[in-house]
């Protein structure tokens, strides 16, 4: 059914009269004086009084001369595994001038919960390639692990980094493929992740969704749910391994505080409103293994934190839904590091069960909580130096120096198109262990010692 004229427009809002049985998220068309078309989505009912999203703005909308015609459908998205290889639009429209999507299915975006008693628990990796992440916050198939930023820190560099060089390790023959979503993204950017996966050859792995900063906030609401449906379509139909990058998370919760605003609705903290947590969730539990599935969903959301408050209500909210974080550090990145990943503050809570043994290498536990509690004890000799000076250290204060120094400018820091197996990691992280006594690698098995320890001085 068909209805023209709408009772009012409010920014990206329009509100319709008289409608018979509208359903929440159902599509809408609307037809412009002048044949254009646009599409929207039921936001809220009224009895009969609708209130309709409308994705690509309403600029050109009047009150008397607008078509309406409900589909009595939700957002969906076509599929097939033609989409490898190509880029989309915000709400899943080819973009890459190579023509439409010969679809076998279509799916909803907002997806189907998945039951818990199905989920299996995530076990083996996913090599990113970077040392600070596979060595000391290792991603695990199935997890859901966020890159915590802040605004001018290169999370785009290694976002496109991960993409570039991610992997199931060597030796696996099992499928790949990479599901990659920005939100709210410059021109200039778009451009860089795009040239970045074609000239390195990856992007005929990758599928592309793309929202612009141009674009109309609402399409942004949508991009990481069509980004998840294509996703969960690899995954669980094709049985694909499939690492979902979703950037910037904080485009995405600013979108949803504009349209809660433009809504009228009660504001939460810092003006976002009081579903965002769920929203959040709704996004980031769509990662997991599904029981008898072959394939899984891995997501790395990035969300830059305002004014590097990670108590803010993007980061804190995140932080209560996923398992761990990955923290770019402003004075790490003051240095000259890349990446420049602070590994105190970073977690992956799966690690344990992906790594050592039968998945990386046996002495690979061991040897990353050694790190982690040399690294630690590195930050007090520093604060210690910086009271008496570097000169009155004792010598195995000095000795944690060197390791300091070693650890951020050897094992941390690494080029941007520099891909190191995790066997490269492993055997570099004993390398700098080797600037301290053997009696100081207390977390280390004597056994792993005696076969990879070799002191350095």
């Amino acid at each position: 059914m068909e209805y023209i004229g709408l009772s009012e427009i409010t920014g990206s809002l329009v509100i319709l009269d008289g409608v018979d049985e509208p359903v929440y998220d159902e599509i809408v068309e609307i037809k412009v004086e002048g044949g254009a078309e646009k599409l929207g989505r039921v936001v809220q009912v009224f009895g009969n009084k609708v209130v309709v999203q409308v994705f690509q703005g309403t600029e050109e909308l009047s009150l008397k001369n607008t078509v309406t015609k409900f589909t009595g459908r939700p957002m969906e998205i076509k599929l097939s595994e033609e989409i490898l290889g190509r880029i989309f639009d915000g709400v899943g429209r080819p973009i890459d001038g190579m023509g439409e999507i010969y679809p076998e299915c279509r799916r909803d975006v907002n997806g189907k919960p998945i039951n818990p008693v199905s989920r299996v628990y995530p076990r083996n990796f996913i090599q990113t390639g970077v040392s600070a992440v596979d060595g000391l916050a290792t991603l695990i198939r199935g997890q859901k692990l966020p890159i915590f930023s802040g605004n001018g820190l290169p999370h785009d560099q290694l976002a496109a980094q991960i993409v570039r060089q991610a992997s199931l390790g060597r030796g696996s023959d099992e499928k790949f493929g990479i599901v990659f979503a920005a939100m709210g993204l410059k021109h200039d950017v778009a451009d860089f992740f795009r040239r970045s996966f074609e000239e390195s050859g990856a992007m005929e792995r990758v599928v592309m969704f793309l929202n612009l900063a141009n674009d109309p906030v609402v399409e942004r609401i949508i991009t990481p749910r069509a980004a998840l449906t294509a996703a969960e379509y690899l995954a669980y139909e094709k049985g694909m391994h499939i690492l979902v990058i979703l950037t910037d998370m904080t485009s995405y919760a600013e979108a949803l505080r504009e349209i809660s605003s433009s809504r009228g609705e009660i504001p939460s903290r810092k003006g976002y409103p009081g579903y965002l947590y769920s929203e959040l969730a709704s996004l980031f539990e769509r990662a997991g293994i599904v029981n008898g599935g072959l394939g899984s969903v891995t997501q790395i959301p990035i969300l830059s934190m305002p004014n590097d408050d990670i108590t803010h209500p993007i980061p804190d909210l995140t932080g209560y839904i996923t398992e761990g974080q990955i923290v770019l550090d402003r004075k790490i990145n003051q240095k000259g590091i890349y990446p420049p990943i602070n590994i105190l503050p970073s977690l992956s809570r799966l690690m344990k069960d992906g790594i050592g043994e039968g998945y990386t290498r046996e002495d690979h536990p061991d040897l990353a909580n050694q790190i982690f509690s040399s690294y630690a004890h590195v930050s007090d000799v520093r604060a210690l130096a910086s009271v008496i000076g570097e000169d009155e250290l004792t010598d195995l204060d000095k000795r944690y120096i060197e390791f300091g120094k070693a650890f951020e400018s050897e094992y941390i820091n690494q080029h941007k198109f520099e891909n190191r197996s995790i066997e490269d990691t492993i055997e570099m992280g004993w390398k700098i262990l080797g600037n301290l006594p053997k009696s100081e690698l207390d977390r280390v098995k004597a056994e792993y010692l005696d076969k990879y320890y070799v002191q350095a001085f």
